[in-house]
């Protein structure tokens, strides 16, 4: 499983959030002022042995009295800059994670419909939650540790060569085994993190859905069937967790090794060169010192090099997201508004294909003047949603364009397209809050007095006052996330009000009637005739007497538009609509009877 290398992914990632490097040298000068404050202790324990307790006189209490007040001053010097650097790292992991998440979260709804039906909503919420978390420890301890360890380990060996450069190499050999033990471990480790952030993407997108889904499942009984799934993944991802976290444990093992090794042939080196006279007491000791300086910053860093490369490999998939391809571009500035009051339609040689599937819609050709009210009719499959969808621009035609007010939709800027073009679909989603609330998205800059009373007079408009005046508490109704509290049908009357509150030019309507109450019915039916009044109408039939009531009816069959026409005329011209309509009404008189 291969991805962009480490540097790939920082290049990027400070390309993206550049509060991540924004001040970066600084931070890291302070890390190199600390790290040689703590090698000077060493050099202050050497000197503290030699001329002091060595003297040749004999003890000599001022001189370690001074060096040890030395000493005492360095280390709080570099506990003082230590912990600058981390608030330095903190401040500027805080800032740039929040770019990232802002960015990634923008991304989300930058993609069209039909980019996000290609993956679980959950996994996207794992993008933007659970990967930008991970990375929060490597900007904030892990990376900040980890930089200051490696700068330390770095100045420590400087030194270590200029006491004794037959020592140093002594040192840097007993860490070959490290270094080979990385090579080869660490890219095994990258591969199986990459499995787990995968997973748990999954995990959480299977949950998320039982989650939306647990009537269905709890109706079917198959509770025990659906907590078996997702406890199989559950221990797939800790077997893959378990892999991991062994291939960390080698890497530290043999760091370990590696720093047992390198003490020992320093001392046994260093005392060679002591009996022979190259070295001073105090010189071996504090070389010994030194190796233990040198190899504790290399251990924490292979400690924590798993968690580097778990927040690594979040950090790609946040990266990936931000920078997956958006296929419904916003012209922005560049575009051009569609005249209000200007909502004809005209569709010419529209084809859809969706990724990796057959073609959908096969060159549709049609006009729709201004305040008709066309009906989309077929059966199941026929491509009728999918071109009401591009319609909307929910995404892009593969071939052909879409026109409204003259425009075309590639060319009309997010603001102004969804100002000129309204989408009641057949089940109105509501965001948990109140009905107040949920209008208020319909005219998200209007005053709250303003848009209370143009809220009113919508409700009046559409017969809907008597409706509204039967609730608890009114627009400060509590709809309950999803809009669960209010029935499917009340659901749907709030949602055609959000739409006649917009005062679109072209409206896109999913037929809504079907699974409510008669009473309902007829009050969503008035609502809708109200909402329509005056205004272009795409509305996709589910029943026959929807279209019977539409100006025109547009029958679509395999991706094609097969008839069009007034219901009087496709009827006479015995067609694909006339059969339906005959075996539709030969059902209806089967009922009556």
């Amino acid at each position: 499983m291969s991805g962009p290398s480490v540097r790939e992914t920082f290049t990027r990632g400070f390309a993206i959030s550049p509060e991540l490097r924004r001040g970066l040298g600084v931070t890291l000068s302070l890390a190199v002022g600390a790290a040689i404050g703590r090698v000077c202790l060493p050099f202050v324990t050497q000197r503290v042995i030699d001329d002091g307790l060595l003297a040749p006189g004999g003890v000599d209490t001022a001189v370690v009295g001074r060096y040890a007040l030395a000493g005492a001053a360095l280390m709080l010097f570099s506990a003082v800059v230590a912990w600058r650097v981390r608030t330095r790292m903190v401040t500027a992991a805080e800032a740039g994670l929040a770019t990232l998440r802002i960015r990634a979260f923008d991304k989300v709804h930058e993609l069209s419909v039909l980019t996000q039906n290609e993956e679980q909503r959950g996994r996207y919420v794992s993008r933007v939650t659970g990967d930008v978390e991970t990375m929060r420890d490597l900007m904030q301890w892990t990376g900040a540790a980890m930089i200051v360890s490696a700068l330390e380990a770095i100045v420590v060996f400087g030194v270590m060569t200029l006491y004794s450069w037959v020592l140093a190499i002594v040192v840097a050999l007993a860490f070959i085994p490290v270094v080979l033990s990385l090579l080869w471990i660490q890219p095994r480790v990258r591969e199986a993190l990459q499995r787990v952030r995968a997973q748990m993407a999954d995990l959480l997108g299977r949950t998320s859905e039982q989650l939306v889904g647990i009537a269905t499942i709890r109706s079917y009984g198959v509770q025990q069937r659906m907590r078996d799934d997702l406890h199989r993944e559950i221990e797939e991802i800790c077997e893959a967790e378990r892999r991991a976290s062994r291939l960390a444990s080698t890497n530290f093992a043999s760091t370990v090794l590696g720093q047992s090794l390198a003490t020992g042939l320093a001392l046994i080196v260093g005392t060679i060169l002591a009996i022979r006279g190259d070295l001073s007491v105090g010189t071996v000791v504090a070389f010994a010192l030194l190796v233990y300086m040198f190899s504790g910053p290399l251990m924490w860093i292979i400690e924590m090099l798993a968690e580097g490369q778990r927040a690594m490999v979040g950090w790609r998939r946040v990266l990936d997201l931000c920078d997956a391809e958006v296929t419904v571009a916003d012209p922005g500035e560049g575009g051009i508004d569609i005249p209000h009051g200007h909502g004809n339609l005209d569709i010419k040689q529209v084809r859809l294909t969706y990724p990796g599937g057959p073609e959908v819609l096969k060159g549709i050709d049609l006009t729709v003047a201004r305040g008709t009210r066309i009906a989309l009719v077929g059966q199941t499959g026929s491509g009728k949603t999918s071109l009401a969808r591009l319609m909307s621009r929910f995404f892009d035609p593969t071939a052909g364009e879409i026109r409204v007010g003259g425009v075309n939709l590639r060319d009309v800027p997010s603001s102004s397209l969804r100002r000129a073009v309204a989408v009641v679909p057949q089940e109105g989603f509501l965001f948990d809050g109140t009905i107040r609330s949920n209008l208020a998205y319909a005219l998200p800059s209007a005053p709250p007095d303003d848009l209370e009373l143009r809220t009113l007079a919508a409700f009046e408009s559409l017969g809907l006052d008597a409706w509204l005046a039967t609730l608890p508490n009114g627009l400060d109704t509590a709809v309950g996330p999803r809009g669960e509290l209010l029935s499917a049908g009340e659901r749907q009357l709030v949602s055609i009000a959000r739409a006649y509150l917009r005062d679109p030019d072209l409206l896109v309507l999913d037929e809504a009637t079907s699974a409510v109450d008669p009473a309902t019915e007829v009050r969503i039916s008035r609502a809708l005739e109200g909402l329509m009044r005056g205004r272009t109408a795409v509305v996709i039939a589910h029943r026959l007497s929807t279209a019977e009531r539409a100006d025109i009816i547009g029958v679509m069959h395999n991706g094609e538009l097969v008839e069009l026409g007034a219901h009087r005329e496709l009827v006479a011209a015995r067609g694909a609509y006339a059969d339906m309509y005959a075996a539709w009404m030969s059902q209806t008189r089967d009922d009556v009877e």
